[in-house]
């Protein structure tokens, strides 16, 4: 083997892995944010926000957390629009404490990469019931100001 064979698969090998790195930098986002959600670790779930947005997050979910409980949430998919945004559909399964009734409601996430950093900058009501907290993608073409 040539050495330039042999230096372009290693360069090969290397894009590889860094859009591998990349994808799974974005499932691990998807998955704390969702994780701190169900579970209530609010905290946890506002790192994966822009900066501005956490503090407001952190209030409006634990209202929320007062009527509504998140019983599971299941990733249905991730759709990567180029290597810095994604669209990622939720759907969570929740009740409110006076009704005793398991919801289904399905949700769009909008996530962005700034630097090597995976953020959700949107999420809104896809389809189901109304989750509190979480804005009708049909009631406005304006993003969800998190």
């Amino acid at each position: 083997m040539t050495k330039t064979w042999l230096f372009a698969m290693a360069l090969c090998a290397g894009c590889g892995a860094a859009a591998t790195s990349a994808r799974e930098s974005l499932d691990e986002s998807i998955r704390s944010y969702n994780e701190g959600v169900r579970w209530g670790r609010y905290a946890m779930a506002a790192a994966r926000l822009p900066m501005q947005a956490r503090s407001h997050f952190v209030e409006e979910m634990d209202k929320r957390a007062e009527e509504v409980r998140i019983t599971d949430y299941e990733i249905v998919t991730v759709d990567a629009k180029g290597p810095r945004e994604a669209r990622v559909h939720v759907k969570m399964s929740w009740y409110r404490d006076d009704e005793q009734i398991l919801h289904q409601t399905h949700a769009v996430q909008t996530w962005e990469r700034t630097g090597k950093t995976w953020l959700m900058v949107d999420e809104s009501k896809l389809r189901g019931p109304d989750l509190p907290g979480l804005a009708d993608r049909g009631a406005s073409t304006e993003p969800n100001p998190l």
